[in-house]
């Protein structure tokens, strides 16, 4: 194993009944989306990987930004999985990374990239489905 043991992380998650279960991790609770119908109040397993991903993304800004001295008012994310049905599986995420900044397009790329080498859960994913996005300045 490439890289040794760095943190851990601990989640549990218990069915509420047939139509939902929760997941803790801290003290925070997500509703789950476990219904066979679907539910528009809560993430199915697809949107939380989808959300991960996003989550990941924006994290991985915020720890990149104060190091390459990157000015920005706000980001968004947008994300799109594919899934095929036989065998199940997303096959591929596209995502989006629009970022509220007047820096240039080539500190964008720089944050583009450093977003993508050091994303925990993105680089977990890229390693099991086509994982491709792009980066651009809001309102561009």
């Amino acid at each position: 194993m490439a890289g040794g043991v760095g943190l851990e992380y601990r989640v549990a998650a218990r069915r509420l009944n047939s139509h939902g279960a929760v997941a803790s991790a801290k003290s925070a609770e997500i509703t789950l989306d476990t219904d066979l119908a679907g539910r528009a109040d809560a993430f199915n397993p697809a949107e939380l990987l989808l959300a991960a991903v996003a989550a990941c993304m924006i994290k991985g800004i915020e720890r990149v930004t104060p190091m390459i001295q990157f000015q920005l008012r706000g980001v968004e994310v947008s994300l799109h999985g594919v899934r095929q049905d036989s065998p199940p599986k997303l096959v591929s995420i596209d995502y989006e990374l629009i970022v509220d900044t007047d820096e240039s397009d080539q500190r964008l790329e720089l944050l583009h990239k450093n977003v993508r080498k050091y994303g925990t859960i993105s680089n977990t994913i890229a390693e099991a489905v086509h994982l491709h996005g792009t980066i651009r300045r809001k309102g561009g």
